[in-house]
């Protein structure tokens, strides 16, 4: 299923598909939809694929669809305001109102969040006051339990080792060390190698190598104790610091990673609190501009309105002479409540009729009958054309339960309608058919044994005379019929 929309650059469905991500570069829209054989459907726009609920949404700004029992546009009395400010060009003004509405309910909500922070702030203040103290005190910093641990365990090794290493440094560096006699002993027979060379010489450089190891390793212990240099003062004061910062982690049960966070988040409680009155009053200034700011512009939105309100009663009042009411009256009731505010302003509007003098007004569905009610919402149709009408119109029998001049009437109000817009009209009434410039005839033939096909076939005039005709006579169609048809067609032209 594919339709084709012609549409001016502005018009809103481009709105909808540019927010969406989809690139449109002329002014052409295709619409497509595709239902595959599994059940599921597939949807696209100028041949990029979209979701179902996008080609709702432009295909509602493209194409509606009225008929005597409508449940949009005059039926749903949310629709009536949006038809006023489609009449009165108030898009501008409800753009800002939405705004300001926004901006006020964004005020609100950050001074309402700001109050219940500080109550509750308040609640605890005491107990912040002490925590941060003792916190602050303490001075946490993040990462420091694992840093300490590390120093600590460096340390418990090094004193562990440190006895190790002076006994071995004692065994080589005291009088009973072997270093000296090996030393000596090395020297008398380095001296006498040479007058037995074959007796002396290995054991001799075995023996220097001896001497040369131990004091290397003589060397090596001695700076053993010096790095491991152990102060029992410093381990002390890293346990005892890391005791109080798990004492504090399991007081406030946090990990005592995060102490250093939690203080720093007291200290910025107590500090709101210290500062509250200050930025209470700035946001409740705010608050009040923001609302003072609302209230103009929907107050002025408000006025624009009921003054809109007055030349639509007149247009459409206009309109319903021609289609036999005219002894009835149109009238867009505002009621402004400044208590219920809204991002659509401080009113609601709703389409209200008197069909006879005498009695009394009321809401359009009310009051009229299915085919007064027809009658209304072309009138209205017709006077929103410009403004507030998608640019193709479907309406499927809304002359039904009229005939004779008020269909007629009809008739000329759908071609008045269709100077303006694409109107389709599904019909029974060779009167309002007449006044179309085409027509197309639809039909349900078998094709299959339980099985039916919808035929359209677009008419030529012959047709078209031969149809309405038809429609006029019944089943056998009489040359007074087409007659009649032909004075039909050419009053239609």
């Amino acid at each position: 299923m594919t339709a084709t929309f012609d549409l001016p650059k502005k018009h809103p469905a481009f709105a909808i598909l540019k927010e969406a991500g989809i690139d449109t570069e002329d002014d052409v829209l295709i619409l497509r939809r595709q239902q595959l054989s599994d059940g599921r459907t597939k949807a696209f726009i100028n041949d990029q694929p979209v979701t179902a609920q996008i080609l709702k949404s432009v295909g509602a700004l493209l194409v509606e669809i009225h008929g005597q029992h409508d449940d949009r546009a005059l039926v749903d009395q949310r629709m009536h305001r949006a038809l006023l400010d489609a009449y009165g060009e108030h898009g501008a003004e409800k753009q800002n109102v939405r705004l300001l509405w926004r901006n006020w309910q964004q005020s609100r909500e950050a001074l309402q969040a700001l109050e219940a922070q500080l109550a509750d702030a308040r609640r605890q203040a005491d107990y912040l006051r002490h925590a941060s103290e003792e916190l602050t005190k303490l001075a946490p910093e993040a990462g420091e339990e694992t840093s300490l641990a590390e120093k600590r365990q460096t340390l418990m090794n090094a004193e562990k080792m440190t006895g190790e290493l002076r006994e071995a440094f004692d065994a080589l560096d005291s009088t009973a060390s072997p270093i000296q006699s090996l030393t000596s002993l090395f020297r008398k027979l380095e001296r006498k190698r040479d007058t037995a060379p074959q007796l002396l010489g290995r054991g001799t450089d075995e023996l220097g190598k001896a001497v040369e190891a131990l004091n290397e390793a003589h060397t090596a212990f001695d700076r053993a104790l010096r790095d491991s240099d152990f102060e029992p003062r410093v381990l002390e004061q890293i346990e005892e610091r890391l005791f109080s910062l798990r004492a504090m982690s399991r007081k406030y049960q946090v990990p005592v990673d995060e102490l250093a966070a939690l203080a720093a988040q007291y200290a910025s409680e107590l500090e709101l609190i210290d500062h509250s009155e200050e930025q209470l009053g700035k946001l409740q200034k705010q608050s009040v501009e923001a609302e003072n700011t609302y209230r103009k512009a929907a107050e002025k939105l408000s006025a624009a309105r009921k003054k809109a309100a007055l030349k639509l009663d007149k247009a459409v009042m206009g309109e319903l002479a021609p289609l036999k009411l005219e002894r009835a009256k149109f009238i867009t009731e505002i009621s402004t409540n400044s208590d219920q505010p809204g991002e659509e302003g401080i009113d609601t509007v709703a389409f209200h009729v008197q069909t006879n003098p005498g009695t009394p007004p009321g809401p359009l569905m009310k009051i009229a009958s299915g085919g007064e009610l027809a009658r209304f919402m072309l009138a209205l149709k017709v006077v929103l054309a410009d403004a507030g009408s998608a640019p193709t119109l479907i309406f499927d029998e809304i002359d039904t339960g009229v005939g004779g001049a008020v269909a007629e009437a009809v008739g000329m109000r759908l071609a008045e309608l269709a100077k303006k817009v694409q109107a389709l009209c599904v019909t029974h009434s060779p009167q309002v058919a007449a006044r179309a410039t085409s027509h197309l005839h639809i039909s349900k033939e078998p094709v299959a044994k339980n099985q039916v096909a919808t035929r359209v076939v677009v008419l030529d005039n012959t047709k078209r005379r031969e149809e309405i005709a038809r429609m006029l006579s019944g089943a056998r169609v009489t040359e007074e019929a087409r007659a009649q048809a032909k004075r039909l067609l050419n009053y239609g032209t």
